[in-house]
Order: C-alpha cells, then sequence, then structure tokens
C-alpha cells in the first residue's frame, strides 16, 4: 500500500508542478499520458477560474489594474494553450469534457478563440489601466467561459 501512495505521489508532483508553471512545450504535452492530459487541463481551469474571480475582486476594489499584469498575462497564454489539452485521446475516464469537444472540433476551436480573444482584451485593458474596457472584458472573458461549459463540459 505504501509503494502505492509513494508511486501516485511521485507522479501526481510533476503534474502539479507543471500546472503552476508556464505552458508545457509541444514535447513536453506530447509526452503526457492521457489521464496527466486531463490532470493537467483540469488544474489550469481551476487556476483560471480563481485567477478570473481575484481579477474581479481587484477591479472591484479599486486597484490599480497596471498592477494585474502577470495575472493577466497568465490568463491569455492560459487561453492560447487550452486547446492542444484537448488533444485527440484525451477523453478519457475522469475528463469532465463532452464528446463534442472533438466531434465538433470546428465549434469547440472557435469557443476557444472567442476566449482567447476575450483575454487578450482583459490583459491590454489591465495594461492600461483602463477599468471600463476591464470590467467589458471581465464580463466577456466570463461569459466565453460559461458557454464553453454550457457546450463542451459535462
Amino acid at each position: 500500500m505504501r509503494r502505492i501512495l509513494l508511486l501516485a505521489a511521485l507522479i501526481a508532483i510533476p503534474v502539479t508542478a507543471m500546472a503552476q508553471q508556464d505552458p508545457p512545450a509541444a514535447a513536453e504535452r506530447d509526452a503526457l499520458t492521457p489521464e496527466q492530459m486531463v490532470d493537467l487541463r483540469q488544474s489550469k481551469m481551476g487556476r483560471g477560474g480563481s485567477t478570473l474571480s481575484r481579477l474581479k475582486q481587484a477591479a472591484d476594489a479599486g486597484t490599480d489594474l497596471s498592477t494585474l499584469g502577470e495575472q493577466t498575462r497568465w490568463l491569455a497564454d492560459w487561453a492560447e494553450e487550452l486547446p492542444r489539452l484537448f488533444a485527440p485521446g484525451t477523453d478519457v475516464a475522469g475528463t469532465d469534457a463532452r464528446p463534442e469537444v472533438w466531434s465538433d472540433s470546428a465549434g469547440f476551436a472557435a469557443q476557444a478563440e472567442r476566449f482567447r480573444t476575450a483575454t487578450r482584451d482583459l490583459a491590454a485593458a489591465a495594461a492600461a489601466n483602463d477599468r471600463p474596457a476591464f470590467l467589458a472584458a471581465w464580463t466577456a472573458t466570463r461569459a466565453t467561459c460559461g458557454s464553453c461549459h454550457e457546450g463542451y463540459k459535462n
């Protein structure tokens, strides 16, 4: 039993660490098992949701939005990476993704592009410390998350 727990911990550490770092390079991502890919994308989804919530809280508190650059850039980088984490073969047990992610790849790609655009707009508004544009981009980003989850998540 101790061996199984140790093995599970050794496998989980790299996946958890990857979720906190920059997006993995294509070669690193391609080396992941489908189950590791699911773990990575679920971890990134969780971080994305919490980042989006923190950004809204900061904006509502009157924070100088230009100080949110690291968080908004991470979100934009995540939006760029997201579609690649739904590679063919990653529709395995433990995923919340619906089969439509793969059977409606054009629709999923369109949703992902809307998310990328919204997060880029969010990062640009933060850099400019433009509160009205930031709030509009935040709303658009949140809406793209929700509409994608409605169509492509169980």
